[in-house]
């Protein structure tokens, strides 16, 4: 059930980022989320899109890429909801790497993507607990 991630490696200069996004959007493809961590000299891009391949093709061969199983979940938009996914998770021992947020269409709900050491554990215990977590044809209709 995970998702797809998309992460760029680009150097950390002006207009770089604006070149990439340019050549992902100008190639028809939907971002749905995204995130940049910076060091000095490189970015990382990470986003969920509506098209991996054509996202791959747009950033071209010369762009270091990587393709990642995220796993996003869905949850209400209200106090307390993450708190209680990282509960779930650290009491399974499931170790978090990184996270970001998005919304989506559905007043009332947010989503939370997470990379992982394990994501079929994760899922499963997420599950277990009555948490909903999307895959890449989730995406579609969740995120239009």
């Amino acid at each position: 059930m995970a998702i797809t991630q998309i992460s760029a490696f680009l150097e950390n200069r002006p207009g770089t980022l604006l070149k990439a996004i340019s050549a992902v959007t100008d190639a028809g493809v939907n971002m749905r989320a995204l995130s940049v961590a910076e060091t000095k000299d490189f970015g990382i891009l990470r986003v969920i899109v509506s098209d991996v391949e054509k996202t791959k093709a747009a950033l071209g061969a010369d762009t270091m890429i990587r393709e990642t199983p995220v796993i996003a979940v869905k949850m209400n938009d209200k106090t307390g909801a993450l708190k209680g996914i990282l509960g779930i998770l650290g009491d399974a021992d499931v170790n978090i790497e990184y996270v970001y947020a998005f919304t989506g269409a559905i007043m009332g709900s947010a989503y939370v993507v997470f990379r992982v050491d394990d994501v079929e554990n994760a899922e499963k215990i997420l599950a277990e607990n009555g948490i909903i977590t999307l895959n890449d044809a989730d995406l579609e209709g969740f995120l239009a």
